[in-house]
């Protein structure tokens, strides 16, 4: 059904964000990420007590390409 649109502003968008108006059939961004973190990290909540005397986190990745995104233009 189409749509009567009055002014649009955009302030900021993400690498893989996707802004439409109007009709569509199917909208699929595509993005991905790779997250290297030590021990305790990502803890949350309270009083928590973490103890990481000797942690250490490994980076090493031997790939070229971990996620490859196939997009058609």
């Amino acid at each position: 059904m189409p749509a009567i649109v009055g002014a649009v502003k955009i302030n900021a968008m993400g690498a893989s964000a996707v802004f439409n108006i109007g009709d569509v059939f199917t909208i699929s961004p595509a993005s991905t990420a790779k997250t290297f973190a030590g021990a305790g990290s990502f803890n949350t909540g309270d009083y928590l007590n973490v103890r990481n005397e000797y942690s250490s986190t490994n980076t090493y990745d031997k790939d070229l390409a971990d996620s490859n995104i196939n997009t058609i233009i």
